[in-house]
Parts: C-alpha cells; structure tokens; sequence
C-alpha cells in the first residue's frame, strides 16, 4: 500500500491522547458511606468489571476514529510502478494507400480516425505523425479537423523506420514512461518487426482486423509498333485473387475511346491491347473497377506529337550505320565534313557525334566545350591514328578524360554495365552467353567517368555520363565489328534518345524524373504545371535553348499535367502512384508479445487504462471511521 499523502502519518501519534486518558483518569470519585449489606456488595463488584470493558472498548473505537481519519487524509492507494510515472505517447498513424481499404463504406483509415478520436482523452498531450505529417505535443481539439481530412500518401514507412523516427519525437527527460504506438494494417513490404528496439520505450502494435477483399491494379502500360501507321497500347493487370476476367476502358482526356474484357491467367495476371493512330496526340488513361483499394484503378499515360531530336555527325568516316539508327520520326540526322562546319550552328543540334576525326582542331574543342555547357550532348568515336594531344584537349573538360598510347591486340568487349543510365529498361535480365564483339586495336584511356562497356582485360571500350560519351577504339570494319553486334543499336540509339529527356510515357511519383523542354526563355520567365485547379512550379534550369524540369518530391498526386509558358501549353507529362501496396500481402507478427498487440484503437486504451489505473482506499476508511464513531456511541449508551 501507499499514500499519497505520506507526511499525515505522523498523525498517528495522536493515539497517544486516548490512551493517556485511558490510563489516568482525571476525574474523581466521591466516596459514599453506604450500609454495609451482602447484596449491595455484589452489584458494586459487578458494575466495576462492566465499567472497566466499556471503558477498553471505548478507548478502541476512538483510537480507531482517530486511525481511520489519518489514514483517510494520506489518501492510500495500490498501483503498479509503470501507473505512478509521467506518461508520454507518440503515435504513428500509417496513412498509405493499403489503408484505404474499403469497408462498409468508409475505409480502414477513416474508421481508426474515428476511433482515435473517441478514446483519445481530450486534455492528453501527445504526438502524433503520418508518413508524411506531424503532430507534435498536442492535444486531440489542435488536430482534430486535419485528421478527419486526413489524404493517403505515397510514401509508406518500414517498421525500423518508424519506431527511429519515435525516438525523436519523445522529451529528453529522465523518469518518463514512453510508449510508441504503431497503427497500421501492417503490410509485408514495412520490413519485419525488430526483436529488440535497444531503448526503454514500450512499443504497441495495432493492427485492425481486415476482410479479404478482391483488388484489382494496372500495373504498366507500354507502347509498340504493330504497323507504320498504327501503334499498340499494351496495359498490364494484376489481381490479389482469383478472378476470371473485368472490363477495362481507355479514355482520351474524358472521352472513352475503347473499352476490353481482361482475361486472368492462373498466375492472377492479365493484359490486354488497344491500337491507336501513330500520328495521335492523347491525354490517356486506363480505368478498371473493384472493391479494392482505389488508387490502382487508373493509370494515366500521354502521347505527344513527338520532337525531333537534332543530331549531328562530324567526319567523312562511314556513317551509314548512324543514318540507320538515328532515323525518322525520332531523328533528323545531318552530315557535315570538318572543312564544311559551321561552328555557329553547333547549338541548333542536340548531339554531335564526331565520327573518326584524325585531329580535332582547336576552334572546334571551343565551339563544343562551350556547347556542352549550355546542355548540349557529344560522342566522340576516334580514328584508328589520331592526334592525341588534340584528343586530349577537349576529352580532359569531361572526367578528365585522357586518351593514351595505342594497343595493337585483339581483344573482345565483353563487359556490358547493365545499371548504366544507356541501359536502362534495355535488358529484361543479365545476359551471361552473348556474343560480344571484338576489336583489333584500341587507346588505353585514364577517366573518372562510368565504364559503359568494357574490353576483356578491365579497359574501357565506351565510357561517359549524361552530356559525353568517349570510345576507346575506332568502330571501323577494319578494326572492329561492333557494327554488327546486336549492342550497337540500344547503345546510340538510347545516348541519342537521352540528348534530349523528353517526357516518357509516363514516370511515377516518387522517383526523380528529368525532363528537358525545348525552349529559350527568358530570365524572368518559368515554366509551371497545371492540373485543373493544381498548379505548381517545379524545379528548373535555364540554358540557351532549353529548360531543364527536375520532379522529386513533387506533384504529390497522380495525373497527367501540362507544361505551359505563360498559360501556353507546351508539353504533357503524366504520373502515376507505385503499385507496392496492391499486393494486400500482410506481416503475421507472430514474434510480437501478446501484451503488445491489440486488435483496434478502443482496446489499446482499456488495456492501457487498466495497466495504469489506481486504486484509492481512502474512502473506505472515511466510512470506518464513521463506523468507529457510531460504535463508540452505541457503547456509550448500552453499556452502564
């Protein structure tokens, strides 16, 4: 037992008043001379002895008053160690998007929302935070509006992130109980549940219980080429259950243009195809229906009129195989031999491939020095005998790159950098039986640039990032026969499509997405986005004939918005969310204590109010000490 009031206990040293009147009576007896008769004698005997037990029992009920009423006042009390702390809750709310699963015509975060703010005591300080908010050391009437209109995020924490982002939230203060409370449903791709969390903090896990629910989501959608007039839409579909077939529709803008059955195959997968116009410009997107999650059910895309892409290439070197990647309607390819360039037209292309050149004169090593700088994009393919030093003046400006002696050996190129940014979305897995090319000679190269590919021995045959790429070795038939090897293509091709980041099909929120428009503005003007009502201005760098858009943390919502100047629209780009969380696939938390788990918001507080409550004795002995005093009186009266 203990006392709230311990210092009262000292009180008790009043017992000794009733014990002091007990043994010394102070009031005295008057002697009476009475005949001296046998009866009489007998009833004097009998009334002392009843005296003396009235007097005992007198003496107990007021030292029990007396107990009763100090004990009454220090206010006794029973309750755990963990009950008589200063409590401190943080509170993760996970508002991504598996959290809006349906049910019964809310979602599962709108109902824990409810039931937080039904059991949350309104004068409790907390903190609270989302995957992308916080709420911090406030109270349920500060928040309360923001969480019933609380939106679903695209960023979805794992459990050691969380419980790390916890441990900032909580007071530096020594003596404090913290309790970490996780709510969520808890989905497989949060990481697993650490065994130990390394501090004092009690960690709570709640995970409400869920009905399965059939979701249906579109994966991707991709574009191919059936025939020169006509182009294939493929969308891709996946299901979290067994389900036969669901309509699909493909609408431009508001307008539905077609709509398909999608047919699931046992591995819960399904595609299906639309043909559109080659020549088509549309703002689309791909719609299914389900009682699942909602943010998986369209995928926006757009097809605009493409831009041509300028390229240039230096030399009078075979140029064939270029003019046979770099085609229409993607290119417009342009020849000019070194004595024919115009050194003031350079900034009118987007690549420049100099193609074999024995000698690169000084004026030019200026003219692309200074092109580069303004966003422009080389490759430089060398002779089989080249003038190294003036190689090496313009090479040096990128990753100090520096061309060295000639190696006349026959060797292979055989290392291919599939994470290369020219191999992206190239190769669906790595390739360990290709047949790589070969050449007879190559330069031996000092760079700190990326290895593209790679010759047998460890020494780059390509090399470059983003603006300049470098070959090690002449691609000439007599010296190498690239030009024949399958790598060719996908190699320049896509170092030709990367001279100039147009607007993919789409790019999904989240990850860092480039995007270069051609346009010369003005310092004071910008390029903004705009979505109906949404408008925003992204990230962007100015060059001579250019803009450089950079998304990152930005739009935050899924849609296909267009870039205008001024009000003028100049291109569309379109977003969508990550599909991690249509799987519906959840952790067990078998490892988690009993003691920790609770299955909703309401009984995470009772289990919490009763491991903290307190029960208070001091009532019950107001009521004994009213007792005592009824009981003295009693023997007042009754015993003579």
């Amino acid at each position: 037992m203990q006392f709230k009031y311990p210092e009262l206990l000292w009180a008790l040293l009043l017992l000794v008043i009733p014990i002091i009147i007990h043994l010394f009576q102070l009031r005295k007896f008057k002697k009476t001379p009475f005949t001296n008769v046998k009866l009489l004698k007998k009833v004097v005997s009998e009334s002392r002895k009843s005296s003396s037990i009235k007097k005992w029992l007198v003496l107990f009920t007021r030292m029990g008053i007396i107990t009763a009423l100090v004990l009454a006042f220090a206010q006794p009390f029973k309750a755990d160690s963990i009950a008589l702390k200063e409590k401190e809750h943080v509170f993760y709310l996970d508002n991504s998007f598996s959290m809006q699963t349906k049910l019964q015509g809310s979602t599962l975060l709108q109902n824990t929302v409810q039931d937080l703010i039904k059991n949350i005591p309104e004068e409790q300080r907390f903190t609270l935070f989302t995957n992308n908010k916080v709420y911090s050391d406030v109270n349920l009437q500060d928040i309360r509006n923001e969480l019933l209109q609380l939106p679903a995020s695209t960023n979805q924490l794992t459990i050691e992130e969380i419980l790390l982002a916890a441990e900032t939230y909580f007071k530096k203060e020594p003596g404090i109980s913290k309790n970490s409370v996780l709510i969520s449903d808890f989905q497989s791709n949060m990481g697993p549940v650490p065994m130990e969390n390394g501090t004092e903090t009690s960690i709570h896990f709640i995970k409400p219980k869920l009905s399965p629910s059939l979701n249906i989501a579109i994966d991707s959608v991709y574009l191919s080429t059936i025939e020169s007039d006509i182009v294939e839409l493929t969308a891709e579909l996946s299901s979290n259950d067994d389900i036969e077939t669901t309509a699909v529709s493909l609408y431009d803008g508001d307008k539905l243009i077609a709509k398909t059955a999608a047919k699931f195959n046992q591995n819960k997968k399904a595609t299906v195809r639309f043909s559109i116009a080659s020549s088509a410009s549309i703002i689309g997107k791909v719609v299914v229906s389900d009682n699942g999650l909602s943010y998986d059910d369209q995928f926006y895309f757009n097809i605009d009129t493409p831009e041509k892409l300028k390229v240039l290439c230096v030399g009078t070197a075979d140029m064939d195989y270029l003019s046979k990647i770099f085609t229409e309607p993607e290119f417009s390819f342009s020849t000019s031999s070194l004595a024919q360039l115009n050194y003031g037209a350079i900034n009118n292309y987007n690549l420049i491939i100099l193609n074999e050149l024995k000698s690169i004169p000084t004026g030019l090593t200026t003219a692309i020095k200074s092109y580069t700088d303004t966003g422009g994009n080389i490759i430089l393919i060398p002779a089989s005998d080249i003038d190294i030093t003036s190689y090496n003046q313009l090479s040096k400006y990128y990753s100090n790159t520096l061309y060295n002696s000639k190696i006349n050996t026959e060797i292979a190129v055989s290392n291919v950098v599939f994470d290369h940014p020219v191999y992206k979305n190239v190769f669906e897995k790595r390739v360990a039986n290709f047949q790589y090319p070969k050449v007879n000679s190559y330069f031996t190269m000092r760079t700190t640039s990326p290895t593209v590919l790679g010759l047998q021995n460890g020494a780059p045959f390509l090399t470059g990032l983003e603006n300049a790429y470098f070959f090690s070795a002449s691609l000439s038939p007599e010296n190498s026969n690239f030009k024949n090897s399958p790598l060719i293509v996908p190699t320049l091709y896509n170092m030709g499509i990367n001279s100039l980041k147009l607007p993919q099909l789409y790019s999904t929120l989240g990850e860092p997405t480039t995007v270069e428009i051609p346009i010369s503005l003005s310092k004071d003007n910008i390029l903004t986005l705009v979505k109906g009502r949404e408008t925003f201005i992204p990230q962007q760098r100015l060059l001579p004939k250019k803009v450089s858009l950079t998304f990152n943390e930005n739009p935050t919502t899924d849609g296909t918005f267009s870039i205008e100047n001024n009000g003028v629209p100049l291109r569309n780009i379109s977003f969508n969310y990550n599909r991690t969380e249509s799987e519906l696939s959840y952790l067990s938390l078998e490892n988690v204590a009993e003691s920790q788990m609770h299955q909703n918001v309401p009984s995470f507080f009772e289990a919490s109010k009763k491991k903290n409550s307190i029960d208070e004795f001091w009532k019950w002995f107001a009521i004994l000490a009213v007792l005592f005093v009824l009981l003295e009186t009693l023997f007042q009266r009754v015993l003579k």
